[in-house]
């Protein structure tokens, strides 16, 4: 197993976009998993995502993440949420800015004492309260909270979402073995791929 590296820059900054340059990382593997729609058929974003990571490889510069008025809302209201959960659990959530291991990484929003992590979103009203009514991890968060827990060695992640003037939501995630060697292999081949188009491309 690779050993954990931490990188303790801002999240956002060009030295967390230089970390994560051309590999993997847990907030797009749903999209490394990805199959077409229909089963057994290539996935076009999973084909968009290994050109991106390829693209940065080859030309030494990052692309940098998609944003808009919501996500940038989010990021001012992530500061509250982690308030509101550390105030509910009384533990001390600690920023990190990037973990890598080996050729995959993962930016949690905050590490818990030595086994835990902290992952947050803001959702709008109608899904935070769907959330709730729920009360589970939402499905298409699960490839993400688990990878973070691979790459992190860490054994298991409070997710939460959050909306200003609404019940947080919270859930424990705990280490699932065999989802995380799902993941790797996913990755593993992911990465074999990428290698043969890298070599392909610069011949």
């Amino acid at each position: 197993m690779n050993q954990l590296e931490v990188f303790n820059c801002v999240q956002g900054s060009p030295e967390w976009f230089a970390c994560r340059r051309g590999i993997p990382t847990a907030s797009e593997l749903s999209t490394v998993m990805a199959e077409g729609r229909t089963k057994g058929s290539p996935s076009v974003t999973r084909r968009k995502y290994m050109l991106t990571l390829i693209g940065e490889i080859m030309t030494e510069e990052c692309v940098e993440g998609y944003s808009n008025d919501h996500m940038d809302r989010g990021k001012t209201m992530e500061d509250d949420a982690r308030a509101m959960w550390a105030f509910m659990t009384d533990q001390e959530p600690t920023a990190v800015g990037f973990l890598r291991r080996g050729r995959v990484g993962a930016s949690p929003d905050s590490l818990v004492g030595t086994d835990g992590l902290l992952e947050i979103k803001t959702k709008l009203p109608h899904l935070q309260l769907e959330c709730i009514l729920q009360n589970r991890l939402p499905p298409e968060h699960v490839a993400q909270c688990q990878g973070q827990l691979w790459v992190s060695g860490r054994q298991w992640l409070d997710f939460v979402s959050f909306w200003p003037k609404l019940p947080l939501f919270r859930v424990r995630v705990e280490r699932d073995e065999p989802y995380i060697a799902k993941l790797k292999v996913a990755v593993d081949d992911f990465l074999a791929e990428m290698d043969q188009l890298i070599v392909k491309l610069r011949g």
